[in-house]
């Protein structure tokens, strides 16, 4: 049994027929209750719901302070490594797009973790691109062991990985793994990977799990909205952290629900458009549904919109971002997908206490 099985469940789901069916009646009596279904959750993600987008956001800012104060965490990515083997279809990254290559040296690694711990981050989340030859598991943890000097918590975000590798991982200092699944209709994922090995929807999809399994403190998932039809995307991502909160109850798991951004060699349009009322129902929702779960907005949403998004429910943002590979210490390097928010950490800390919220750069040391 798996979250693959979950998915399986809902493969004959008449997703439109409900949200015709869902009426102001039925978001009323879901609003009205403390513990929601996955339909309740799924009648907050419909149309009819988005009359009430105020009266939802206003109970999701009160079940956030409520079970996470008024605080923020802050990380910031560090890419190490670009080359990739896959062929998605909607990324900067992909092996068909012409881009100059780079994978960082130790030194280098450092060089870029030191200049990013000058801001006072603690909490790290390193990225690849999918390419075993140039990222075997061995360099990545060779990375961890740098990073480890720099940072107390150290999250991956890599290609989909055997449980023992993720065990490897845990035991050479990495705590935390974010996983998007990009699309959860299997169908669609096999036109947007045409090639490669992440072109293995199942693999991916049970990666979080052998994480979790292997012992990850933190486990983050979800979909890449744009690719398919946003609200169904939403429901299995909302599915998604919940079954893994069960099956690990131990374990943080939380929700990143990030947008379509152009990028490098754009040929690629979405399939449909989340507008930002849409992402501010879906995480509501998300925050109604799974109260104790975290959110994390990335800056691929712009400044002003993120700065709304302070009181909505969300518990995690990045900052001082570059998402191309030693972009903190290097000129002239291609990021992964142009970034809608750059703002320094000191400049987002100076936002958040404007807000009356408290910034936070640490709450985790790994031994």
């Amino acid at each position: 049994m798996s979250f693959y099985d979950e998915v399986k469940k809902y493969q004959d789901f008449d997703f439109d027929g409900f949200f015709e069916r869902t009426n102001e009646a039925d978001v009323q009596r879901v609003l009205a209750k403390n513990r929601l279904t996955p339909l309740d959750f799924l009648a907050l993600l419909s149309p009819t719901a988005e009359i009430y987008l105020e009266e939802m956001a206003s109970k999701a800012n009160r079940l956030t302070v409520q079970h996470f104060g008024r605080t923020m965490q802050l990380f910031t990515p560090i890419y190490v490594s670009d080359f990739c083997v896959n062929q998605c279809v909607y990324c900067g990254f992909r092996v068909t797009n012409g881009l100059k290559r780079h994978k960082l040296s130790a030194r280098e690694v450092a060089a870029e973790a030191g200049k990013i711990a000058e801001s006072g981050l603690k909490h790290i989340l390193l990225l690849t691109g999918d390419s075993r030859q140039q990222s075997p598991v061995e360099y990545i943890k060779e990375c961890a062991a740098i990073l480890k000097g720099y940072f107390t918590s150290i999250g991956i975000e890599v290609y989909s990985l055997q449980g023992e590798e993720y065990a490897e991982l845990v035991k050479a200092g990495v705590d935390s793994l974010t996983m998007f699944q990009e699309t959860y209709d299997p169908v669609l994922y096999a036109r947007l990977h045409p090639a490669g090995p992440k072109r293995d929807y199942r693999f991916r999809l049970e990666a979080p799990e052998r994480g979790g399994a292997a012992g990850m403190r933190s486990l983050n998932v979800g979909a890449l909205l744009g690719l398919g039809e946003w609200r169904r995307d939403a429901f299995f991502s909302g599915l998604h952290v919940d079954y893994l909160q069960r099956c690990y109850p131990a374990v943080e798991v939380g929700l990143c629900p990030p947008r379509m951004r152009p990028y490098s060699g754009a040929d690629f349009q979405p399939a449909s458009v989340v507008n930002d009322e849409n992402l501010v129902q879906y995480i509501a929702a998300f925050r109604l549904f799974m109260p104790r779960s975290g959110v994390t907005v990335s800056t691929r949403e712009s400044a002003a919109f993120r700065d709304n998004l302070v009181r909505l429910g969300v518990t995690r943002m990045s900052a001082g971002v570059s998402n191309a590979v030693g972009g903190h210490s290097a000129e002239d390097v291609t990021g992964q997908f142009e970034i809608a928010d750059k703002r320094s950490v000191a400049e987002m800390a100076a936002s958040l206490y404007r807000q009356g919220y408290q910034p936070v750069y640490k709450d985790w040391q790994m031994l």
